[in-house]
């Protein structure tokens, strides 16, 4: 069984990836699973210079979801590089980095000190995050200001592997996904997560410090689906599929609407193993349909018939 798996330049074993900001460095998920095992593993934000995020309470759950606001809080990229980059190196991982910046000089300058770093596969430019008030999110609304950065980013970094990673706040993100290609992206992963807010009734106040923060978890994959299938129905670029992803099901849902490979977010805070779980579902499902290569069954549901589900 094949389950590899191409994101433009980049070849994984497998489609089953973390996404950033929820697995951490990854050397914190090292005790529960093979990380060599993975298709990927994508690492949190990463900036010039650390920075501490917002303040607390910055988590709080909602049905079938989880309402955050950290802030994009990080190490930096040089205690990244000195103190984290070699022994998740050592583990045999393929490693992404995902990387952050509040102008786009800034972010030209971390991603061209990230590309050459011993170890890294890729990058996942991160246009996307609701949660702070500068830096990102600015980005991530004009899709002429996307295409800038991720232009900017591309010409810094020759032919290193670049994915962006897009906001769903957005009219249409079918624009901003052909103005990632156009300036030369590899592949675009969507979608980053749904402003919300929360608040409790009895004391009038926001239930995180922050007031608004990014919407993630079951809630959001239908709505991550949808914008995935506009995606791949309209542009080709290669797309990884984050939202909701909790279960292989899940998984395979994005894969058959065209997602070449699926991060898995939310659901690392619910069982440390789950991406592990998530990938033998996969393999089970393969063997059981007799699927011997997983690039077949990507973008399986745009090839069938569409017809109405049956009535009960």
């Amino acid at each position: 069984m094949d389950l590899s798996t191409t994101i433009g330049p980049l070849r994984l074993k497998n489609p089953v990836m973390t996404a950033s900001g929820t697995f951490g460095y990854g050397l914190e998920f090292a005790p529960y699973l093979d990380l060599a095992r993975l298709g990927a593993v994508v690492v949190k934000g990463l900036s010039l210079a650390p920075r501490p995020g917002n303040p607390s309470p910055r988590i709080y759950e909602t049905p079938a979801g989880m309402l955050n606001a950290i802030g994009l809080q990080n190490v930096g990229i040089d205690a990244f590089l000195r103190d984290k980059l070699p022994p998740l190196r050592a583990t045999g991982a393929t490693i992404i980095a995902n990387v952050l910046g509040g102008s786009a000089e800034e972010y030209v300058e971390a991603a061209r000190r990230l590309a050459g770093a011993d170890g890294l596969a890729a990058l996942e430019l991160n246009v996307s995050c609701p949660n702070v008030t500068a830096g990102g999110i600015h980005f991530a609304t004009d899709p002429a200001q996307t295409g800038r950065v991720t232009g900017a980013v591309r010409r810094a970094i020759g032919d290193f592997p670049l994915i962006v990673k897009l906001s769903p706040n957005v009219t249409d993100i079918v624009a901003f996904a052909r103005a990632c290609r156009d300036a030369g992206a590899d592949a675009v992963s969507a979608v980053n997560t749904f402003v919300g807010i929360a608040i409790d009734a009895e004391t009038l106040r926001p239930r995180i410090a922050n007031v608004t923060g990014g919407l993630s978890g079951p809630a959001i994959k239908p709505l991550a689906q949808r914008l995935v299938h506009d995606i791949c129905r309209s542009v080709d670029i290669p797309v990884i599929g984050i939202g909701g992803v909790m279960t292989a099901m899940d998984a395979l849902e994005y894969l058959a609407l065209g997602a070449r490979a699926v991060q898995v977010g939310t659901a690392n805070y619910i069982r440390p193993a789950i991406t592990m779980e998530i990938l033998e579902g996969v393999e089970a499902f393969c063997r059981r349909r007799a699927i011997d290569r997983i690039e077949s069954y990507i973008g399986a549901f745009h090839r069938q018939p569409q017809s109405p589900p049956p009535t009960r």
